[in-house]
C-alpha cells in the first residue's frame, strides 16, 4: 500500500478514539495473535484509565479518521530502586515496513522520559517493551532501537473439563467470593504476594478501582481463601472474561488475572486449591476453557504449579528493556 508517512496526523489519544482505538487493535491481532480482541467498549476502558496520561504518554497516528498507530507508555505511580515504564504500541499491517513502527518507539521512549522526569526523576529509568515471540519484525524494531531482551512469559491454558485436578482447601480455610466488603483484602493479599516478584510494586488503590471497574471483571469467579482460625485472608484469585474474545473465537475463557498467596501461607497449598476452586467455577458456569500468564523465568515456583494444575503453554511473549 502507498501511502505518505509525512501526510498522517500525529496527536495524542483522546477519548473519542476508542471506535478507532479498537479497529487497529483487532486489525493488528488480525497479523500478530495476540489472543486479544477489542470492542469499543474495552479500548475505552484503556483510554480511560486512571494513571495514562493522555497527553504526555501517548501518540496516535491517523489517515483521515483510521487510526493506522499507537505509542502509550504507562508510568508506576510507586517505584524503588528503578522506575519502569512500560511502552506499547502497534502499526496497521497495510502500513508496516515504512518505518512508522521505529517512529512510535522512539515517540514511546520519549514519552517514558517525559513522565519519569515528572513522577520518579529521581530513580533510574528503564523502558519495558513487550510482544509476541514470533513478531520478528517487533523484535527487530526493539534491538534497533539498542533494547535487549528482559524475559519471557507464557500465555498458559486449561482445556476445563476432566482436565480439572480436584484439590481441597486446607484444613481449617474457607473460600470467599469477591465483595465490597473483602475487596480492601484482596488487594491486600495481591500487593503482598506481588511484591515479592522482580520489580513488584503495590498497587495504588486508584489503579485497583480502575481494574475492577472493567466490564471483563467478573467477581463471581474471583476468591479469597481464609484462614479461619485468624481470620487473615491468606490467598486471592481475580477472574476476568472478554466478550470481544468470545464473539471473535467463539470460546469462552475464564482468564486468572491475578493470583496471589501471602508469604506466611505459602506451600501449604492455598494457591492451588484457589486455582481448582476457580477451574471447577468455571466450568460449572459454562466456560470453555481458562486461561493466564506467567513469568516463564519466575522465581516463585508457580509454573510448576500450573502444569500440575493442567495448564499447558498455549504461547510465549518476550519482553525487551532499555535503561535509559
Amino acid at each position: 500500500m502507498a501511502f505518505d508517512l509525512a501526510s498522517l496526523t500525529r496527536r495524542p489519544i483522546a477519548a473519542r478514539d476508542a471506535a478507532a482505538l479498537a479497529e487497529l487493535l483487532n486489525a493488528i491481532e488480525a497479523a500478530d495473535v495476540f489472543g486479544e480482541y477489542y470492542s469499543e467498549s474495552d479500548a475505552a476502558e484503556q483510554i480511560n484509565a486512571p494513571l495514562l496520561d493522555l497527553g504526555r504518554g501517548t501518540v496516535g497516528v491517523f489517515d483521515g479518521d483510521l487510526m493506522v498507530g499507537y505509542s502509550s507508555a504507562a508510568h508506576k505511580p510507586f517505584a524503588e530502586g528503578v522506575h519502569r515504564v512500560v511502552v506499547s504500541g502497534g502499526v496497521h499491517p497495510d502500513y508496516r515496513r515504512r518505518g512508522l513502527g521505529a517512529e512510535l518507539l522512539a515517540a514511546g521512549i520519549a514519552s517514558a522520559k517525559v513522565l519519569h522526569s515528572i513522577h520518579h526523576p529521581g530513580l533510574p529509568l528503564a523502558v519495558d517493551v513487550r510482544n509476541n515471540a514470533l513478531n520478528d519484525s517487533a523484535l527487530a524494531c526493539y534491538r534497533a532501537a539498542a533494547m535487549t531482551p528482559l524475559r519471557s512469559y507464557s500465555h498458559l491454558r486449561h482445556p476445563l473439563g476432566a482436565a480439572i485436578v480436584d484439590v481441597p482447601a486446607p484444613e481449617g480455610f474457607v473460600f470467599e467470593g469477591w465483595s465490597a466488603d473483602n475487596d480492601p483484602e484482596f488487594l491486600a493479599v495481591g500487593n503482598e504476594a506481588f511484591l515479592e516478584r522482580r520489580g513488584g510494586v503495590p498497587m495504588p488503590p486508584e489503579q485497583w478501582r480502575g481494574l475492577l471497574g472493567w466490564q471483563a471483571f467478573r467477581p463471581g469467579l474471583s476468591f479469597l481463601l481464609r484462614d479461619a482460625g485468624s481470620g487473615a485472608a491468606a490467598g486471592m484469585l481475580l477472574t476476568f472474561s472478554w466478550d470481544a474474545d468470545t464473539e471473535a473465537t467463539r470460546v469462552r475463557d475464564a482468564h486468572f488475572m491475578r493470583i496471589g498467596t501471602r508469604s506466611a501461607y505459602r506451600r501449604r497449598g492455598v494457591a492451588g486449591a484457589l486455582i481448582s476452586h476457580a477451574l471447577r467455577s468455571a466450568q460449572d458456569d459454562g466456560y470453555d476453557r481458562a486461561s493466564l500468564d506467567v513469568d516463564a523465568d519466575g522465581l516463585t515456583g508457580a509454573n510448576g504449579l500450573y502444569e500440575r494444575a493442567g495448564f499447558t503453554v498455549a504461547r510465549t511473549e518476550v519482553s525487551y528493556t532499555l535503561k535509559v
